[in-house]
């Protein structure tokens, strides 16, 4: 089996490595049961985060990583900032010598706004601190041949002044330095993950490497890499157009609109289509073996020993909160109300109030007007893929969008090795980091929030091992 070089970017805790390599020679799609072999190998990998108060300079998401993976002969984790390494305005000898060669760059990158400042001598000059240009600028030096990326899908639709102009420069971009692109937004609960989690995945593929694209319908609805590893049942909207060639012009007056849910561009062309995402039909729906819903990934028994992740129903608040609602308004018939006020006394009644329906009182400088959200189910059904982890999770506060679930009749929070395990990472992947050759001890809410910053680790072992059968 070749060996794939892989430079891994924006690393984070290590989801795509996880989804590469395995995890010991073990599969994510089995719980890191079953043996896996796999040809990709991590060399270089990098992860920074600017310092918050919170954090500080402890960076531990490198913690983690580096505890999990080592450096060693062959690989190295850099974890400081992108921008030291792979500037945009560093030449390209410089990027050369500081970025081993590889085959394949990967990273779940940021979400920004990719507008073009300008072109000059120098290249494409985008907005300072845009992430896409570091990516770019690597792409641009060492010319890998494949590049697998992950994004929200919100990517495709951004920015809300000029739908579609955000992904239109990436293409652009990719496509001049001699890439044919597809993209597919999976959800991965569709395929038999535990969590409903919609990320956009973009394939590239260089002109040298073996993978070439001839009829592009028909590789993005049955043919193509995310075709095969997802198959589904596309509907008849079809949309062909010409990007523009200039940048500057495409980035100024972009008016394609919003790109859909899965396409291609190859030499500028980009063709693209919707699909039904849910395929019970396919064999690969319940691609995770062993966990598929939220309540398979539950610790059970050994919660008894974490009285923490509890909920206290009756416990009372320090002092009651007051929520002034709309005149006639109904709300959750839980909560007391006198007139139009409503009266938070228990951890149990924020809890109600967040995640119920409301038209709530408040105040701008234009005067006052009603917040309105719609409900919520209070506790997450056992019987269903998890709603999506968000970086916010952790924590024992009141929140409309943690899980809360009911356990033997009792209300609990998830444990972050149920979060690891929705993501399909190993058990207490993240419980610790490593600093001066010592372990240090990871907090709950830190994890919770590595998991809502994550991707879905099996949706990256399912393309990775579909690509492979490409390569060889």
């Amino acid at each position: 089996m070749k060996e794939i070089r892989v430079v891994e970017l924006f690393a984070g805790v290590g989801g795509f490595r996880l989804g590469l390599e395995g995890w010991q020679g073990r599969s994510a799609s089995s719980h890191y049961t079953l043996p896996f072999e796999s040809p990709y190998k991590i060399v270089w990998s990098n992860q920074w985060e600017p310092s918050s108060k919170k954090s500080g300079d402890l960076q531990e998401a490198n913690l983690v990583y580096h505890r999990n993976w080592p450096n060693t002969e062959g690989f190295y984790h850099y974890p400081y900032d992108l921008n030291t390494v792979a500037s945009p305005e560093f030449s390209d000898n410089q990027v050369d010598d500081l970025i081993p060669n590889h085959d394949m760059l990967v990273g779940g990158f940021p979400c920004q706004d990719y507008s073009v400042a300008g072109v000059n001598t120098k290249g494409i000059e985008g907005k300072k601190g845009v992430l896409w240009w570091n990516i770019h600028k690597i792409l641009k030096v060492k010319r890998p041949k494949l590049v697998f990326l992950e994004n929200v899908d919100r990517l495709l639709k951004s920015p809300t002044t000029k739908r579609g102009r955000d992904f239109a420069i990436m293409l652009n971009t990719l496509n001049e330095l001699g890439y044919v692109v597809e993209w597919r937004v999976i959800n991965a609960a569709d395929f038999g993950m535990p969590q409903r989690r919609r990320r956009v995945y973009i394939l590239a593929y260089h002109k040298t490497s073996n993978i070439k694209v001839n009829k592009p319908l028909e590789w993005i609805e049955s043919e193509g890499v995310f075709a095969t590893a997802f198959p589904c049942f596309f509907t008849d909207k079809v949309i062909d157009f010409e990007l523009e060639k200039n940048i500057e012009t495409l980035s100024n007056s972009f008016n394609e609109g919003k790109f859909l849910n899965a396409g291609i561009m190859k030499n500028g062309r980009v063709v693209m289509s919707d699909f039904k995402a849910n395929c019970p039909k396919t064999s690969f729906v319940n691609y995770s073996l062993k966990n598929q819903l939220l309540g398979d990934v539950l610790l059970n028994g050994e919660m008894k020993s974490e009285p923490s992740y509890f909920l206290d129903a009756k416990k009372l608040l320090k002092e009651t909160i007051f929520k002034i609602t709309q005149p006639g308004f109904e709300i959750d018939q839980r909560l007391k109300r006198q007139g139009d006020v409503i009266e938070l006394q228990t951890e149990l009644d924020k809890w109600i109030y967040l995640k119920g329906r409301k038209s709530e009182e408040r105040v701008s400088s234009k005067g006052k007007f009603y917040y309105k959200e719609g409900p919520l189910s209070l506790t997450d059904d056992l019987k269903k893929p998890s709603r999506t982890i968000i970086t916010s999770e952790g924590g024992p506060g009141a929140s409309r969008f943690k899980h809360l679930i009911d356990f033997d009749g009792e209300l609990r929070r998830l444990h972050p090795v149920e979060l690891e395990r929705l993501n399909m990472f190993p058990d207490n992947h993240t419980l610790l980091g490593i600093a001066n050759e010592k372990d240090v001890a990871i907090s709950p809410a830190r994890r919770a929030f590595f998991m809502g910053n994550a991707l879905v680790v099996g949706v990256v072992e399912r393309v990775g091992v579909e690509l492979n059968k490409r390569i060889i």
